[in-house]
């Protein structure tokens, strides 16, 4: 058994969902949060055979796509601190998925 931890963007967690289980996957979905962009974004626990394992990771790669985003960078002015600070867009690359495949002793549904 194996245990995948899938974090993927909100936008596209309900389409990764759906397909999943579209194609027999059970799955757990959490809310969870981002440390770099502090966006919200989605964790999925999908428990299978070892055997489905590639099958579930082209469902997800089919789904969670990268793209290019504009977030807010800081920066001090003067270099000091307590100084004056400005911001600017930085372009930055959000998508795709980040996945976690553990070994998994046992799997009970009950």
């Amino acid at each position: 058994m194996k245990l995948i931890i899938a974090i993927v963007q909100d936008e596209d967690s309900s389409r990764l969902v759906s397909k999943l289980m579209q194609h027999g996957f059970g799955v757990t979905k959490l809310a969870t949060t981002g440390g770099f962009l502090k966006a919200g974004n989605t964790t999925l626990l999908l428990g299978l055979d070892e055997s489905k394992m590639q099958e579930a990771i082209s469902i997800i790669e089919s789904i969670c796509s990268s793209r290019k985003q504009l977030t807010t960078a800081t920066t001090s002015l003067s270099g000091m601190s307590g100084a004056d600070y400005s911001t600017f867009p930085v372009e930055v690359t959000v998508g795709g998925a980040t996945l976690f495949v553990l070994s998994v002793d046992q799997f009970l549904k009950i």
